[in-house]
């Protein structure tokens, strides 16, 4: 049975291994991973994830208060999924107040569409009454995930992260 949990340190080795089924250097949906994190050594990957768990509390200039939360069963990193405690600009053009990815060999299972319904009572918590999410124009297995949570499409638009789907869920 899957759960969701805060990121860890003791999942270094599978975190790892999911890494490196999404690639090197490719952008991990939710994870809160950036181009200047060092996740290879155990102190790299500590400080990281203390980042991640500090994000909750305090967000970095120009960024968001944010919940990280890690998709896991029986001990295995699966994926990811963030909920940004308000928008900026950024996020309400383009990403939104959810985030989700997981590992390839992870999809296809209806991990992304139950990790989200799970975290929508967390939004809520926060007294949001409604969350925008996007995906690319062509995953569809996103849209559908979004769509099963009650999704509604606003707009399709060109952003600076690609051309996106933009869709609200009321609470």
């Amino acid at each position: 049975m899957p759960e969701l949990i805060a990121p860890t340190a003791a999942l270094h080795a599978s975190w790892i291994e999911s890494r490196d089924e999404w690639g090197r250097g490719v952008h991990q949906d939710g994870s809160g991973l950036r181009e200047t994190d060092e996740v290879d050594s155990p102190d790299g990957f500590a400080a990281w994830v203390a980042r991640l768990t500090d994000a909750e509390k305090q967000a970095p200039e120009g960024w968001v208060r944010c919940s990280f939360r890690w998709i896991v069963e029986d001990g295995r990193y699966l994926g990811a999924i963030a909920l940004r405690h308000e928008l900026n600009d950024f996020l309400r053009e383009a990403a939104g107040h959810i985030g989700y990815g997981l590992r390839p060999s992870a999809r296809g299972h209806g991990l992304a569409a139950w990790a989200l319904a799970e975290t929508l009572p967390d939004a809520r918590a926060l007294g949001l009454t409604r969350v925008m999410l996007t995906c690319d124009v062509s995953n569809i297995g996103s849209a559908r995930t979004i769509e099963r949570n009650g999704g509604v499409l606003e707009d399709v638009r060109d952003t600076e992260i690609g051309t996106v789907k933009r869709y609200w869920i009321t609470l």
